[in-house]
């Protein structure tokens, strides 16, 4: 063991003595620490980290190298730097006991921190304890506060000592593990134990054996003594604490820090009644409530050296769910009332029945139910354990009447005393013009909650034929308009106008009008014959059994001046047809384009034109223009013509008549021949009238091996396809054109499935056996 604790002495001094060799070598091209770079100073903490040495290590050998006090501090001071910025923007000013106070409340392991994600959800429940596990809310001590007048020196806390007026000097000055502060040539002070204010009076008067008239009136010279950094104690949580130990914070760390720290009460753990112990008494108690509800921090008083916060187990906890503003469980102190805890929780939602509050106890034997009256909530005493349950209140009205339909303000109303139909109908501002008052309804609870329906005549009612009916609660008053009562009337409007569609009806609604409404005549609409159907339903005069409806025609101006052919008005549900005129179209197009002499769109002039007229129109073809590719597309699609038939026989069937859209292109020439399919070398090749088509098979490197040549076809220029016919061995290929393409298919040979061949075996060996069958009977 001992030679284990010497290897491991000899191996950090080495690697002490390395990293002051570092430093020396550096030197050589440094003179002082402005000089190093970033780079030298990163190679410096790496080997640190890498040599296990510690920052203090660090530092003594940077002091053993010949680098002074100010450059010691500014190798510091850049080291914490450096370490900031790889993560994240921190505050430089930071000192050593607040940056060990961070480590302690905000580093956590791995494992306690899926401790923490586990127990989060449980711990919500319980009001308060969330207050420690908030990340966004950061209990830490405000170093750069003024010094409280009170604040206790002790070991480690520094004291900026200085002097200004005729003679200025400065001194800092570190109280020591002797409690003494050393001021140049003076005798050491004894300050610990002393308050801020008690050390600054005993210093200045020490120091004014050295500097005579030292704050005196008129002496023109002052001191001053502040605290500079403070020093860190040592504070201990016990008892139900999450991280219960011993705590290492800044001297001005207050309970709440030490609380964060430790992550606060445990789940058992008290929120009102934590004690600090001081030399072996409790000087103070505090309630997390206090803060919580009120903000008050009276207790949250400064912690000392060796002071002991004690967490003891929770006492009393209730639980309050339900319609309260927040609903957990809360910790109740001796004396408290059931009004204080609803008060904790933030009172009672909006909704909330309040009259009664069911409570579910723990007896020792059993559970029991008791209802709490809202006359006793400010003087019932919480017990431990118990269930309070606030409900909702009824989603109904007491005192409400509604009234619905044709009054100027439908919705509900309060239930007077011995209200009527007539004053609810006042109170909603009255019938309007369209109400239908011989047949309004009142639906109605009856005893047993089932609905009725109690019809009335409201014209009786306002006349004083019939009594008026007395309300009652949640009584639906329904007065439906006349319009309700039937099929919405309506005129259809449809063919030669600018807006067809289905329009209101009205009275006196005439043909015109309703022209005038579709947004008038089209430009080839027929002002003549409008036809009009109508619905039969009484007039039947003139009218077959058989026939369902009733057909009128009306001839109306054109220009809309009021004057028809006869007075007729228009029904509802009357259909109205407006034709085009006889002779009206709108012009309709064809299409040439390539090798003719006048290109472009052409009107089509009558319904009798033909493709041989559109090309008369466009000048005729050209000499180059190949009429075997001509190209007749109708709707997109190809339709195959002879152009050459067309020209020499207008009167052949290839000679359309041309329809709207059609479009003809002939084009140029190709004097090619393009071969594809199942051939070697697929290309084109020059046309030579009169080659055979497997002559042009044997240019494009000749059929492969599963080219099925007998199904050879070739497509030409126009459109068409033509085939290889074979009969017995004989095979007549198709003719070659200009700009034809040959095609050679690919052959496919079909393959049995298995189950076809199982198939064909099986009837293979039965006919074979029959045949055997009958062989050997026969002999």
């Amino acid at each position: 063991m001992n030679l284990k604790k010497q290897l491991i002495h000899s191996i950090s001094k080495l690697s002490l003595f390395v990293f002051i060799g570092l430093l020396g070598f550096s030197n050589v091209y440094a003179q002082s620490v402005d000089e190093l770079s970033d780079d030298q100073i990163q190679q410096f903490m790496k080997q640190a980290q890498e040599s296990g040495m510690t920052e203090e290590q660090l530092m003594a050998a940077a002091a053993a190298k010949g680098f002074g006090a100010a450059d010691i501090s500014k190798f510091k001071e850049r080291m914490t730097k450096l370490q900031a910025d790889k993560k994240g923007p921190v505050n430089t000013n930071t000192t050593d006991t607040e940056r060990r106070l961070n480590d302690t409340t905000s580093t956590k392991s791995v494992r306690q921190q899926i401790k923490e994600d586990s127990t989060a959800i449980r711990r919500e429940q319980y009001y308060g304890l969330n207050l420690f596990n908030n990340k966004k809310i950061v209990f830490e001590p405000n170093l750069r506060i003024p010094t409280p007048k009170n604040y206790i020196l002790g070991t480690g806390d520094e004291l900026n000592i200085s002097i200004t007026g005729f003679a200025v000097q400065t001194y800092k000055a570190k109280v020591s593990p002797e409690g003494t502060i050393q001021i140049d040539i003076l005798s050491p002070i004894y300050v610990s134990g002393l308050t801020i204010e008690q050390a600054r009076e005993r210093i200045i008067n020490r120091l004014k054996s050295r500097f005579a008239g030292l704050n005196s009136s008129g002496g023109g010279l002052y001191a001053d003594i502040t605290l500079g950094n403070i020093r860190s104690i040592s504070v201990t949580v016990i008892g139900e604490a999450l991280q219960p130990g011993t705590f290492t914070v800044p001297s001005l760390a207050n309970v709440f820090n030490v609380l964060y720290a430790c992550g606060g009460p445990s789940e058992i753990g008290s929120l009102r009644n934590i004690e600090v112990f001081r030399n072996g008494k409790v000087i103070r108690t505090l309630d997390v409530y206090d803060f919580l509800l009120h903000g008050d921090q009276k207790d949250n008083i400064i912690l000392q050296d060796q002071d002991i916060i004690r967490i003891p187990y929770v006492d009393t906890r209730i639980s309050l769910i339900g319609e309260v503003r927040n609903p957990k469980i809360f910790e109740v102190k001796r004396g408290e009332t059931l009004k204080d805890v609803l008060t904790f929780a933030g009172g009672f939602k909006e909704l909330a029945y309040s009259k009664t509050i069911s409570l579910e106890r723990v007896t020792p034997t059993e559970k029991r139910i008791i209802s709490i009256d809202q006359n006793e909530i400010a003087t019932f005493i919480p017990q431990k354990g118990d269930v309070y349950m606030i409900g909702k209140i009824l989603n109904r009205f007491e005192n409400i009447v509604t009234i619905k339909g044709a009054v100027y303000r439908e919705g509900n109303y309060e239930l007077e005393k011995d209200m009527t139909v007539k004053q609810l109908i006042s109170r909603a501002e009255g019938l309007k013009e369209d109400a239908f008052k011989e047949r309004i309804l009142l639906k109605r609870e009856k005893n047993n909650l089932e609905p009725e329906i109690i019809p009335l005549n409201l014209s009786k009612i306002i006349s004083g034929e019939t009594e008026d009916i007395r309300l009652k609660l949640k009584d639906t008053l329904f007065i439906k308009a006349v319009k309700d009562l039937r099929e919405r009337f309506t005129v259809t409007i449809s063919g030669a106008i600018n807006k067809s569609g289905t329009y209101e009806f009205a009275d006196n609604m005439t043909v015109s009008d309703l022209v005038t409404m579709a947004g008038g005549f089209t430009d080839g609409a027929s002002a003549s014959k409008i036809e009009i159907a109508r619905r039969i339903k009484g007039d039947t005069v003139g009218i077959s059994k058989e026939q369902s409806i009733k057909i009128e025609t009306i001839d109306v101006d054109r220009n809309l001046k009021g004057t028809e052919s006869k007075k007729l008005l228009l029904k509802p549900f009357d259909r109205v047809y407006v034709r085009t005129l006889p002779r009206y179209e709108e012009q309709k197009n064809v299409t040439i384009t390539g090798e003719v002499f006048y290109p472009g769109p052409y009107a089509l002039r009558d319904k009798k034109e033909r493709i041989s007229d559109l090309i008369t129109k466009s000048g005729g073809v050209k000499s180059e223009a190949d009429l075997g590719s001509a190209k007749f597309t109708r709707l997109g699609k190809v339709i195959g013509v002879d152009i050459s038939n067309i020209l020499q026989n207008r009167n052949d069937v290839n000679n359309l008549i041309l329809n709207s859209g059609d479009a003809l292109e002939i084009p140029r020439k190709k004097e090619t021949v393009t071969i594809n399919g199942q051939v070697y070398n697929p290309t084109s090749v020059p046309f030579t009238s009169g080659l055979k088509l497997r002559k042009y098979l044997d240019l494009a490197g000749g059929t492969t091996d599963s080219a099925f040549v007998k199904k050879t076809y070739v497509r030409y220029g126009n459109g068409r396809l033509d085939r290889t016919k074979s009969f017995l061995f004989i095979k007549a290929y198709p003719k070659i054109e200009n700009g034809s393409e040959i095609i050679v298919p690919v052959r496919r040979k079909y393959r049995w499935t298995p189950a076809e061949r199982i198939a064909v075996s099986t009837g293979v060996v039965s006919v074979a056996t029959l045949i055997f069958t009958i062989f050997n009977a026969t002999r």
